[in-house]
């Protein structure tokens, strides 16, 4: 098989395209052969050291296509099925990979394996964060953050099918248009605007009881400004470094006020939970309340640049690589 590997941790150069031998199959696991890789953040934080590895490493934990072999004791899937993961362990920038079966989820005839490479991690954390963390209720006025990005463009959608009042914050007036055209009540630039301003004037000083924010440092004392008293401050991601120095005191004097730091292994955490929160997911893209964008596609030896675009925030929506 063909793969990405690092070396040590840095930028988009450290990656490399090598040929491996295809791991032998323990029980309980399937081995994948790859129609499309899903390229996300996190990816780029465990290559730059932020999440570091041990090295060697693969990097990426999504993909999605055709089980070509089987291991003992795997009784839900058979060669030839179509599945999708979006977990551990890393090495899904890669032709094939070796998966524990227990992690793959069986993709319905009506979602491609573009399609599911583009969106099955992004679609389950949306999940987790609108539907478990803090379900949100028709009616209710959330703000999320990067609302042009790949998770960005599945809330937005979700959130309105949900009866939501959708802020979300973008950096230029294209991507402003594009979250409009999702359904996207109000669309703050923040290159331009002050989010909190914006969120007072929009609320009429009510402020929302949700902030989903994937951006980190640069949005975070920011986004507590934007909360109501006793709001939830969703911290899921660092595209712009991680949040440091947190003074806890501010959240009193800004209204008693509740951060938490998610990851989607905490709301998966066994078969039942997945199967669950992807019957819940594939519910919602059947219905046509989420529709999925065509993902940029990138050649699996062009992984660099995809990370470069990525980092550079030069893309919207989702973006997969092609083995």
């Amino acid at each position: 098989m063909t793969r990405i590997e690092i070396a040590a941790h840095g930028g988009p150069e450290q990656m490399v395209l090598v040929e491996r031998e295809i791991p032998a199959l323990k029980p309980g696991q399937l081995l994948v052969r790859h129609e499309a890789i899903g390229i996300n953040f996190i990816d780029t934080y465990n290559r730059t050291g932020l999440y570091p590895l041990p090295l060697p490493s693969g990097l990426g934990k999504e993909g999605a296509g055709l089980v070509e072999a089987v291991g003992d004791g795997v009784t839900r899937f058979n060669i030839g099925d179509r599945v999708a993961y979006c977990s551990g362990p890393n090495g899904s920038y890669a032709s094939h990979n070796v998966i524990e079966a227990d992690t793959a989820l069986l993709l319905p005839t009506t979602i491609s394996s573009k399609q599911a490479a583009a969106s099955m991690l992004k679609g389950l954390t949306v999940q987790y964060l609108i539907r478990q963390l803090h379900p949100v209720k028709a009616g209710e006025t959330v703000l999320f953050h990067a609302a042009a990005g790949g998770v960005g463009q599945i809330a937005v959608q979700w959130l309105k099918y949900l009866g939501a009042t959708v802020i979300g914050t973008v950096g230029s007036e294209e991507k402003a248009e594009l979250v409009k055209a999702l359904g996207c009540d109000h669309v703050i630039n923040y290159r331009t605007e002050t989010v909190s301003e914006r969120v007072m004037e929009i609320t009429k000083g009510a402020k929302v009881p949700v902030v989903y924010d994937s951006v980190g440092k640069a949005t975070f004392e920011d986004s507590l400004d934007c909360l109501a008293p006793r709001g939830l401050m969703v911290s899921f991601g660092n595209a712009s470094g991680p949040v440091e120095g947190v003074n806890l005191g501010i959240l009193a004097t800004k209204g008693s006020l509740m951060v938490t730091r998610p990851t989607l292994a905490h709301f998966t955490p066994n078969r039942e939970e997945l199967e669950k929160a992807g019957n819940d997911l594939f519910s919602v893209l059947a219905s046509g309340g989420v529709k999925l964008a065509n993902p940029t596609e990138y050649a699996l030896a062009d992984a660099p640049k995809a990370h470069s675009d990525l980092e550079a925030r030069k893309t919207q929506g989702s973006l997969i690589l092609i083995p």
